[in-house]
């Protein structure tokens, strides 16, 4: 199983350690095309920082954000597991899963990056503010920029199980899953359900939906479940106790839509 998980706009900063080896990251073929942006996003925030922060859809109340892009190259690199905070991975905890569920989680999640273009956790990056939604001057909008790389090397990266996709539609844009790959993806939306005037209402909430996909990754690594298929990632969820409504592509090559139904928001 391979799960795709979007990167947090928060990221933990501090520690100590020794700085970025680009070289020992996961899916090297990536490489050159991590070499260019990161070549790019330095030297935009070391000249012009007005420029930098439109670029990277700053306030002026983050250009501490610009500042220490500067540093990327030289700064303390830590696990990305330990780097990406917030909703989703407050939610997912990896900090305190068991020995079991932490090796299949290092061997299944990769998050995407605009700078990064995706990275296992036990990779060690920096600190970093670059968003799959920047267009940066030279490389262009980096949506864009990473498909050609990605679909060298993600298919391989794939396997031959299930890939569970909970990216947001920004860094969905980045690899769509193609051919006989898509047809063993499921993307997964969150829909919370409430009966108003006796009418039952769902809708999308975005803190929510990032929680309960945190929770539900968690419930799956904790419970050793290892589906290899979107049919059976169907009944694993189900078995967890979750209320799964799943929609069968109707062509080949095309992903599985799963509904995850939630009553309750926390």
């Amino acid at each position: 199983m391979l799960v795709l998980l979007p990167p947090s706009e928060g990221k933990a900063a501090g520690g100590s350690g020794a700085p970025l080896k680009p070289q020992e990251l996961s899916l090297p073929g990536l490489a050159a095309a991590r070499a260019a942006v990161l070549n790019e996003l330095v030297e935009l925030c070391a000249g012009d920082e007005p420029k930098a922060r439109e670029v990277l859809g700053l306030s002026e109340g983050l250009r501490g954000e610009v500042a220490k892009n500067v540093e990327l190259r030289s700064a303390v690199a830590r696990p990305a597991g330990e780097i990406y905070t917030g909703v989703l991975y407050d939610a997912l905890g990896l900090a305190d899963l068991t020995p079991a569920a932490r090796k299949l989680a290092e061997d299944a999640l990769l998050v995407f990056s605009g700078l990064w273009g995706a990275v296992r956790i036990t990779d060690r990056i920096p600190s970093y503010r670059c968003s799959m939604g920047v267009k940066l001057p030279g490389l262009g909008a980096l949506g864009a920029y990473w498909r050609a790389p990605m679909a060298e090397v993600l298919p391989a990266a794939a396997g031959e199980g299930l890939v569970l996709d909970l990216r947001s539609s920004a860094y969905a844009s980045a690899w769509r899953p193609k051919g006989e790959v898509a047809g063993r993806t499921a993307t997964v939306r969150v829909l919370h359900s409430q009966v108003v005037d006796g009418v039952e209402k769902r809708s999308v909430v975005s803190h929510f939906n990032k929680a309960t996909k945190g929770r539900m990754v968690r419930d799956l690594l904790l419970s050793g479940s290892a589906p290899g298929a979107p049919a059976e990632l169907v009944t694993a969820l189900r078995d967890l106790g979750y209320v799964v409504e799943a929609e069968a592509p109707e062509k080949a090559g095309k992903a599985w839509a799963l509904d995850v139904v939630v009553t309750q928001i926390h």
